[in-house]
């Protein structure tokens, strides 16, 4: 359940904090969303695919672990940043 690049190169233009960002922290929840939303989807067809639901949990945690960062350096920005990509309601 990986992007490709043209994926990838939307994600980044949409998120990135410059214009030669590529790894900010907001650009990896971004992407960390997208790939979560599309495994969850894989998910719910394949119900016992135990390695792949495993992996997603790993990337919710490490997601929830960068915006948990974002929030501690600034608020404002992570509020933002929730609310451009949907999550949390």
């Amino acid at each position: 359940m990986s992007l490709d690049t043209a994926e990838k190169q939307k994600l980044i233009e949409t998120h990135q904090v410059h214009a030669t960002d590529t790894g900010s922290v907001e650009v990896q929840v971004a992407m960390l969303s997208k790939r979560i939303s599309k495994l969850s989807d894989h998910l719910q067809g394949n119900i016992h695919d135990f390695s792949s639901r495993q992996g997603l949990l790993k990337m919710i945690g490490k997601r929830k672990r960068l915006l948990s960062y974002i929030k501690e350096k600034n608020v404002q920005k992570y509020q933002d940043l929730v609310k451009k990509i949907g999550i949390r309601g």
